[in-house]
């Protein structure tokens, strides 16, 4: 499954990037703007999108397509 990440950067900042990739998509100074940025490549991709804390450990999990357990309508 695709997966696109929101993590930080070790020198500071925030990178989006593709899971399992060590390039970043792009970098960012701070955090909201890569958080916006990773959500319309996610959406494109129609992939899961996983926003990271400081500390590394998954904050938040969205679902952009390809949902394995869609709601109920």
């Amino acid at each position: 499954m695709k997966t696109t990440h929101v993590v930080p950067n070790p020198k500071g900042g925030w990178d989006v990037k593709t899971g399992g990739s060590q390039r970043a998509i792009k970098h960012f100074e701070t955090k909201q703007p890569a958080i916006d940025f990773g959500r319309g490549v996610s959406q494109r991709r129609q992939s899961e999108f996983l926003i990271h804390g400081t500390n590394g450990r998954i904050q938040a999990k969205n679902s952009h397509g390809n949902d394995p357990f869609p709601p109920r309508g």
